[in-house]
Order: C-alpha cells, then sequence, then structure tokens
C-alpha cells in the first residue's frame, strides 16, 4: 500500500511539473547532438516531456526565421569546413555573445603592451570603437538537406574504396556547385555514420566581424589552468562581437562603409533565474566525437597516442611558461598559445583517466560480442557485415607501426618550433622560382607575377607572425621538442633531418639550434623581410629551416601513404560495423558522431555526485570567486573593481538570494551532451530564451567524446545574469545593456 501510494504521490508530482513546464522526475536523455531538421521526428517528444514550449517550426525553419538564425560558426577562413567555436546573435543589430576563450587569439593581437586589453578589458563605448579581425568570418546556416540517395545512387557492391570515393567525390561535387548559387553560399556536404549517410549544408558567411567587448582576464579566464574542465567553476568565460555587411545587407571583407548585420532572429535574454529540473537546450557546432570507436582503437588510444601527446605538450607548456615568467612582453606574445597548447593537454589526460575509470574498453569489448553473436545467427546479415570487425583490426594492426611516428611530428615538429611551419609557408617558392629561370617571354612573366602575389601574401602574414614570435622562445622549442622525437621515435621510423645532427653536431641539439637560428631568413624578421624585397634561390636552397621542413613534410606524406591502403579499409569496416549496429537495433535512435554541423542537445539543469560520498551543486556565485582568490596566483587574482562591487552587493537586477544572502550566480550546470566546437554555444531555457553560454565539460567525463556517460556528463556554463553584471556594473557599457531585449 505504501509503495502505491508512493507512486502515485510521485506520478501527481510529475504531471503537475510538466503542465507547469518543470520536469522535477528527470531522466537523463540518451546521447545525442542531433540535427535540427529532425527535431520534431526524433526529439520532439522528449523535448517536451522534459519542458519545452517552442513548436518545431519556432525551432528550426528554412521558410520562416527560426531559432537556428541566430546561431553562428566561428571560423578562422572565408571557405570554412568546419568551425572552432559557436557564437548567438543577441540583437536585432548582429551582436554576438561567445566564449572569451574563443575571442582569445583577437583581443590578444589587439593587445600591446601600452594598452593590453587581454589583461585590462575592452569594452567599445560606440560603433566606431568596434575593432576589425582579419580572417575571422561568422556563419549561418541557411539549410541543410538529406543527399544520401543522390551521393550514393551510382554506387555498386563491386565497387572498391578508391573507386567509391571518386563516385562520390564526383557527385558532391556537383552538388555543392549548384547550391552554392554562383559563391552566393559557402557550401559544403558532410559524411554521417562512417559513409553510410551524406548532408548538404548551405551557409551564409560573413567576413566583417568585429570585437566589441571583453572582460578583464581576471574574470574571462578565472581559474586559468588549475581549473579547466574542472567543477565548482567561476570563470566569466565571454567576449562580444558584432557581424557586419554591406549597405545592401550581404557578406563583404571589412570596409567603413559596412553596416551592423540585420539577423533574420535574435535571441530574447532570460534573467529570471534557473532552477534545478528546468529545461535545457544547447545549439552548436561541435567539432567532432568518435562515439563508435572499437575496443582496438580505444587501446590504441589508452596505450599510445594521447600519453604521447600529454607527454609532448607537457614539455612545450614547460619551455614556454618559463620564458612567460621572465617577461611581461613574452607572457603577452605567448598567452594565446600556451593557452591553446594547455587546453587539449589537461583534456587528454582527463580522457586517459575516464575511459579507464568508466571501463570503456570492456564495454566497447562487450558490444563487440554482441554484434558478433547477432550476426552469426543470419547467413545473409553474415554476408553483408561478416567482414566489418576483421578489416578495422587488421588494418589497425597494419597502421600501429606508423601511430607515434605521425604523432610525434603532429605535436612535436608541426605545433613544436613554430619556424618550421613557418618555413613550410614558403616551400613553393624554390619550385616556383626555378620555373622562372627556365621560362622566356610570356610564360615567364606571367609566373612572376604569380612570385610576386606569392610575396605579398607571406609579407601580410609576416608581420601577424613576427609579432608574437621570439626568437629565444622558439630556439628553445626547437632544440627540446625535436630531440623528444629524436629520443623517442625510432631510427627507421624518423626524418633524414637528423643526419646532419649526428655527423656535424655530433648529438648536441643546442647547436644544431643555434646555427640553424643562425643561418635561417625564416628565425629572423629582418632578414625574412630583406628576402622578400629581393628574393634568391641560392638563399632559398641553403635555407636549413626550409631543408628541414621540406624534409619534414615529405616524411609525414610518406608515412601516410604507407598507411592509405589501410586507412581505407579501416574506414569500410567502420561503415560496416555502424550499419550493422543500427539495423542490431531497430527500436534506437542513433545519434551521428560531431563533425562541426550545427546540432542540438537538451536535458535539464542538474547537479551530480562525482564519487562516493560527493555532492556537487548545480550552480556557483560571485562568493565563491572572492573564496578562491589568491594575489599571489595570477590565475585566481580579482580585481578591485569587482570586490568594491561584491562587497557593496551592487548588483543590480541580476543579483539573486541564494544559501541566505544576496549573490549573483556565474555558472551553471546542465546534463546536455557538447563536445569542443561548442564553445560559446548558447544555453536557452523552454522558451528559447538565453540563459547561459556553454564554455566546458567536467573532469569526471572527459572520456565523453569515446562514450557518454549519462550519470556523470556534464556541460559548464557561464550565467547569463553574470555576463551582463560584467558588462553593466565592471565594463559600464550601458549602450550595449540597452541593445539587448531582457526578459525579467
Amino acid at each position: 500500500m505504501k509503495k502505491l501510494a508512493l507512486k502515485l504521490m510521485l506520478l501527481v508530482i510529475f504531471f503537475t511539473n510538466i503542465l507547469t513546464g518543470r520536469a522535477a522526475l528527470i531522466t537523463p536523455p540518451d546521447e545525442g547532438m542531433w540535427l535540427p531538421m529532425f527535431v520534431e521526428r526524433l526529439n520532439y517528444t522528449d523535448m517536451q516531456r522534459l519542458g519545452l514550449r517552442l513548436t518545431p517550426e519556432e525551432l528550426y525553419s528554412i521558410n520562416h526565421s527560426s531559432l537556428k538564425d541566430a546561431v553562428v560558426g566561428l571560423a578562422a577562413g572565408s571557405q570554412p569546413e568546419g568551425y572552432f567555436c559557436t557564437g548567438e546573435i543577441v540583437s536585432d543589430q548582429g551582436l554576438l555573445f561567445t566564449n572569451h576563450h574563443c575571442g582569445y587569439n583577437y583581443i590578444q593581437e589587439h593587445s600591446t603592451i601600452e594598452n593590453d586589453i587581454l589583461t585590462n578589458g575592452f569594452w567599445a563605448m560606440s560603433f566606431e570603437e568596434e575593432l576589425p579581425n582579419p580572417g575571422l568570418t561568422a556563419s549561418l546556416l541557411v539549410r541543410m538537406e538529406d543527399v544520401t540517395k543522390t551521393v550514393l545512387q551510382n554506387l555498386t557492391p563491386e565497387m572498391d574504396e578508391d573507386a567509391r570515393e571518386q563516385a562520390i567525390s564526383k557527385v558532391k561535387d556537383s552538388i555543392v556547385k549548384e547550391a552554392s548559387e554562383e559563391g552566393k553560399y559557402n557550401c559544403t556536404i558532410k559524411s554521417f555514420f562512417n559513409g553510410n549517410e551524406y548532408y548538404l549544408f548551405v551557409y551564409q558567411t560573413y567576413e566583417d566581424v568585429r570585437l566589441v567587448g571583453a572582460p578583464p582576464s581576471s574574470v574571462g579566464k578565472f581559474g586559468g589552468d588549475t581549473d579547466n574542465w574542472m567543477w565548482p567553476r567561476h570563470t566569466g568565460d565571454f567576449s562580444i562581437f558584432r557581424i557586419y555587411t554591406a549597405p545592401d545587407g550581404s557578406p563583404a571583407p571589412y570596409s567603413k562603409e559596412n553596416i551592423p548585420l540585420k539577423p533574420k532572429y535574435f535571441l530574447t535574454i532570460s534573467i529570471k533565474g534557473i532552477q534545478k529540473g528546468d529545461f535545457a537546450m544547447i545549439w552548436g557546432f561541435p567539432g567532432g566525437t568518435n562515439r563508435y570507436m572499437t575496443s582496438w582503437e580505444v587501446k590504441q588510444t589508452l596505450e599510445e597516442t594521447e600519453p604521447a601527446i600529454v607527454k609532448i605538450r607537457d614539455l612545450k607548456l614547460k619551455i614556454m611558461k618559463e620564458d612567460m615568467q621572465a617577461d611581461p612582453k613574452i607572457n603577452l606574445m605567448y598567452a594565446a598559445k600556451y593557452a591553446a597548447t594547455s587546453n587539449y593537454w589537461k583534456y587528454y589526460i582527463g580522457q586517459i583517466r575516464g575511459l579507464k575509470r568508466l571501463n570503456v574498453y570492456e564495454k566497447k569489448l562487450k558490444t563487440e560480442e554482441e554484434f558478433l553473436n547477432w550476426m552469426a545467427q543470419d547467413p545473409e546479415r553474415k554476408g553483408r557485415y561478416g567482414e566489418a570487425l576483421d578489416l578495422i583490426q587488421t588494418s589497425l594492426h597494419h597502421q600501429q607501426p606508423f601511430v607515434l611516428p605521425i604523432t610525434y611530428i603532429e605535436e612535436a615538429v608541426f605545433q613544436g618550433p613554430e619556424m618550421i611551419l613557418w618555413a613550410m609557408r614558403s616551400s613553393s617558392l624554390p619550385q616556383m622560382m626555378e620555373k622562372i629561370e627556365k621560362a622566356k617571354g610570356e610564360e615567364k612573366e606571367e609566373l612572376n607575377k604569380k612570385l610576386q602575389t606569392t610575396l605579398e601574401r607571406l609579407s601580410k602574414r609576416a608581420e601577424d607572425f613576427y609579432k608574437d614570435y621570439n626568437q629565444p622562445t622558439d630556439k628553445k622549442l626547437f632544440a627540446q621538442m625535436l630531440q623528444l622525437y629524436y629520443l623517442d621515435i625510432s631510427r627507421e621510423m624518423r626524418a633524414d633531418i637528423f643526419k646532419e645532427l649526428e655527423k656535424k653536431y655530433k648529438g648536441d641539439f643546442d647547436k644544431w639550434a643555434e646555427d640553424v637560428y643562425k643561418k635561417s631568413i625564416f628565425a629572423d624578421e629582418k632578414r625574412f623581410m630583406a628576402f622578400l624585397q629581393k628574393p634568391s634561390l641560392k638563399v632559398l636552397k641553403k635555407d636549413p629551416a626550409l631543408e628541414i621542413a621540406t624534409q619534414v613534410r615529405n616524411h609525414y606524406m610518406s608515412l601516410y601513404s604507407q598507411i592509405g591502403n589501410f586507412k581505407k579499409e579501416e574506414n569500410k569496416g567502420s561503415r560496416l560495423y555502424i550499419a550493422g549496429l543500427r539495423e542490431m537495433n531497430p527500436n534506437k535512435v542513433f545519434a551521428p558522431d560531431a563533425n562541426s554541423t550545427l546540432r542540438m542537445t537538451y536535458g535539464s539543469i542538474l547537479d551530480y555526485y562525482p564519487a562516493d560520498a560527493v555532492h556537487y551543486d548545480l550552480q556557483t556565485t560571485l562568493t565563491g570567486v572572492m573564496e578562491k582568490e589568491d594575489p599571489e596566483n595570477p590565475e585566481f587574482i580579482v580585481d578591485k573593481k569587482l570586490k568594491d562591487l561584491y562587497e557593496q552587493k551592487d548588483f543590480g537586477r541580476y543579483g539573486t538570494q541564494i544559501h541566505g544572502r544576496t549573490d549573483i550566480i556565474t555558472c551553471f550546470l546542465s546534463n546536455t551532451d557538447i563536445t569542443g566546437g561548442n564553445s560559446g554555444s548558447p544555453v536557452m531555457n523552454a522558451n528559447g530564451e538565453l540563459i547561459g553560454l556553454a564554455f566546458d565539460g567536467n573532469w569526471e567525463a572527459m572520456s565523453g567524446d569515446i562514450a557518454f556517460e549519462p550519470n556523470l556528463q556534464r556541460t559548464i556554463s557561464v550565467d547569463i545574469r553574470y555576463v551582463l553584471f560584467i558588462i553593466e556594473k565592471l565594463g559600464g557599457c550601458h549602450r550595449l545593456i540597452d541593445e539587448l531585449k531582457i526578459v525579467e
């Protein structure tokens, strides 16, 4: 009787909360970064159950303005295939919110020792003060379309992987060309479920994106590396940009004549606050996940690739940090580089830990065993999928000797000393100049024009490169990173660059580095700019950095060519395996891996239990910032004006009552499914109103890109009330507050 009464009481509570828009009984949703075009068919019932009040048409429509028209993909390039972060339009004048760490590079590029806006913050008090950012673009999705049938229509079972790829590529090019409408749109076709489905994405890409505001680093990066990926968190991780267009509203490069974007849709902001169980959804551009990874791939990740990356980045961070701490100028120059390296250094440490703790390898083995048993029950199934796992296992076995050599080149060489990659950008010059020497007449004149264009492009890039380049630091990176590569990779798998080291320098990496940086034009801005003024083939042929860059690149390409066929077999096996898994579970709705396309995820505002007898609340407060303050630690410095505002309880309309005191909510949690690329994504309530900006995941669920863990997986977001409080009270930028549509 007591059990029956309890069940009835819970049902009453459940339906009462559904009617009032709050689901008190929270069932963690299945993992999923979902395509918005399928929201009505796949997700809408679940979203309603959790509290959503919008219609499918209000979420995603290609005929009318909808929520999708406010979500922006940020990229460094005018024809992006992927997006490093997400932003959201929050006003009828193209104002855009994203994370501080997404805008970090651009804030840093505008910073000088005399005007260090990275440290001190920046607030444009007028449109005229908003700062252009060459290369930064913002893309809005026009539409997405399932083109699977068209892409795959000419394929036959007899085709090998090369023929299949060529046939697919030909059809994709044709679809993209037609959809772009002669360059009006930026279009791409992405593969889903490892080549089982294909979707067209049509974007409008804007090239004039200006910096409008950023909090001081003591707010935007509060907690630094210590708090990165951790909860509780107190970081005001936001920055503000604005999209500009030509006077007619079309995308255009930066011009003083450009005007703020008039968007189809922008997000209303809610400062009503959040409660446990409230509906939450996130839209954005997640970069990549590997949820269908097999046990062999997990084993390789755990034992080889990620430990190697952590080791290499650990050394790189140590070298940079020493010089950054010794000189404020170098600290500013390398701040963004250090942050970028550190972010995924810590991520991989957490992922290794999470994969082991959650027994992901064993779980993958169990799934594979179930697949084999299911397949063995039907000869037809075995005929279709019988080779899937064998192809994956065999191809990974053949690729194994190349895994670490490739990883070390990517991490220790390409992302080690900057001079090598910088020299590689000029690797086409020798061949071009050799052709000029042999050419005559019109051909020679045409080649000289191409050379001049290349030199002008390098000159523009050089200004940005050398602005944040310190030769002594880079020289240390060269010596120590290449030594690590030399010691950890067997002789037969190393690039030939070390032959001269062994012969001429007797294995002394410091002497080698000293000589290379003394002689190379790429190691010094004056030498490089002088070369551009008077280019010489003889100089290029003798340049040690260009020789190293060329040899490493050629070796890298050789390694990849040797595993090329094995990689194709692995891809075929994965395609068959995923197709088989979906057929094996006909009642399950499978979510595709992230691939930098617009997705939505949804769930609830929710706390969690990270370990036995440990409970984490769902939100943090400004009081926690004050508790963490440490004037001796640059990661935990608190701005004096912020302390004054806190002590005076001068929170304006953004304060709230919590734990018997007036405070400001800084960050909160939701059980939504995000990954890299979602940084800056809008977190919205049941009405589609902005309540926060997603910026991180939690340490206990770092395995999430490979294995989603619903009981632990949490998104960390900065509360929109903290964002507005910082803009208005700390920044004094009332014009931006006035521009927003705020619901109280």
